[in-house]
């Protein structure tokens, strides 16, 4: 009985909590914090931070700013406040998931406050109108249209047509995917131009990544670069000096490609902590995708038609050495996990994804540019999102320990802020545990 009663206590906390989060949010005041603020490398220390409504009121030194009256305090000491991070290729689940509401929820619990949906459905229309009248938790959400190929779409005439159709919609970007003849790839990508709506997605085989780069597609997975290069460390030093000429964007989901790859053991994978967070079918879908992949050596094989010996550890760590040279020259990076996909769990694949960069060498300020600001940038909204400052949106995470030094830090969370939403680690807990209740 006592047990039952503690579980019945649970839910309805969780519930009351569940409700507040959705209410207008108040003043909020992050005081004596040291701020992270993204647009260079540098620390504030001992900082108070105004929140007003769902944007960032005021900020300046923890002994001059004075507080407004009924502001809710939020103790910064030995804590860092930084951006809400960007999960830039994520998929959100169509209208007949039963997991959409617990998926946009597990974003923003673990501090991804803004996400770009690569796999678009009209769906999304309805669900960001959710989100943004916070009738759902979730993050800010950038639209994705449905995808072209060559099957969706035989002819140079109905892509035309189709762009014209996407952007009038509303959505944020086109997305490219093989297979897709010249003739269609091109006119998809000058009617973009014309209207002016982003693309970005695969590189098909048979447009491949020059003329991607020419056309200024923006690139998913780094696509084509070990076709193109074929491992030769010059090659990838020049294509990366084009994609930076052309100011191309790479999102390159490095951590679940090792997945894909057939890189990791069933067992390890099996035993990530995360995966009580989503439903129980769909990890179970995941282990069969990620045995097949590994039965069939898909990728393996690919490249082998293309005159290519190369092991999956061959790829994984030429993929390493093209995102290290795409750094150095100044090529665009974002921060994309491929979620949820093998494995790979909305919000905390994250975490994953920001350590496999360090270990490809990419300085940890990179990593955090390519989390932050550098999403900001692509959809041309600096003056919204993506640094700590005045009117920017209230997206922000008060971490344990200091990002710069320790990329980890940034999942060590205190709380996070969700468009003004202050969210303390102890009401996060509680959800995931909802969560993972729901699931079991």
């Amino acid at each position: 009985m006592p047990g039952n009663l503690s579980i019945a206590v649970l839910l309805v906390v969780v519930f009351i909590t569940s409700q507040a989060s959705t209410d207008a949010p108040g003043i909020v005041a992050f005081t004596d914090v040291t701020v992270v603020p993204m647009d260079r490398e540098r620390l504030l220390d001992r900082q108070t931070v105004v929140v007003r409504g769902d944007r960032i009121a005021a900020i300046g030194a923890a002994d001059s700013i004075r507080l407004p009256a009924g502001a809710t305090r939020v103790d910064g000491r030995g804590k860092y406040l930084m951006p809400g991070i960007a999960e830039m290729h994520s998929h959100v689940p169509g209208e007949d998931s039963s997991a959409v509401v617990e998926i946009m929820a597990l974003y923003a619990l673990t501090g991804a406050t803004t996400i770009r949906g690569m796999l678009g459905t009209p769906y999304q229309h309805e669900l960001r109108r959710r989100i943004q009248s916070r009738e759902i938790l979730g993050p800010t959400l950038f639209m994705v249209a449905p995808p072209f190929s060559g099957n969706s779409t035989r002819t140079a005439e109905e892509a035309r047509r189709k762009v014209r159709e996407y952007s009038a919609a509303g959505y944020d970007v086109l997305k490219i995917f093989p297979p897709m003849s010249r003739e269609v790839y091109d006119a998809i990508t000058g009617t973009a131009r014309e209207v002016g709506i982003r693309y970005a997605g695969h590189v098909p085989p048979t447009i491949g990544l020059r003329h991607a780069i020419e056309e200024r597609q923006s690139i998913e997975h780094l696509d084509g670069y070990v076709e193109a290069s074929r491992g030769d460390e010059r090659a990838i030093a020049d294509l990366a000096r084009a994609t930076r000429e052309a100011g191309i964007w790479n999102s390159a989901t490095m951590d679940v490609w090792k997945t894909i790859l057939g890189t990791r053991s069933p067992d390890e994978l099996r035993r990530r902590p995360e995966l009580r967070y989503v439903p129980r079918p769909m990890v179970e879908g995941w282990a069969r995708e990620t045995a097949e992949f590994s039965y069939r050596g898909f990728w393996q094989r690919a490249l082998e038609r293309m005159g290519m010996r190369l092991s999956p550890r061959d790829v994984v760590a030429a993929r390493d050495r093209i995102l290290l040279a795409l750094h150095r020259a100044g090529a665009g990076l974002l921060l994309g996990a491929d979620s949820p996909q093998v494995y790979s769990v909305p919000g905390f694949s994250l975490a994953r994804e920001m350590q496999a960069m360090v270990q490809a060498g990419v300085p940890t300020y990179a990593v955090l540019e390519a989390a932050t600001k550098n999403p900001a940038a692509f959809f041309g909204q600096e003056g919204e999102f993506g640094t700590v400052d005045v009117g920017k949106r209230a997206d922000l995470i008060l971490l344990e320990g200091n990002p710069l030094e320790d990329i980890r830090n940034v999942h060590r969370q205190a709380g996070v802020m969700v468009r003004g939403h202050w969210l303390p680690k102890d009401e996060i807990q509680l959800r995931l545990e909802e969560i993972a209740r729901k699931w079991r």
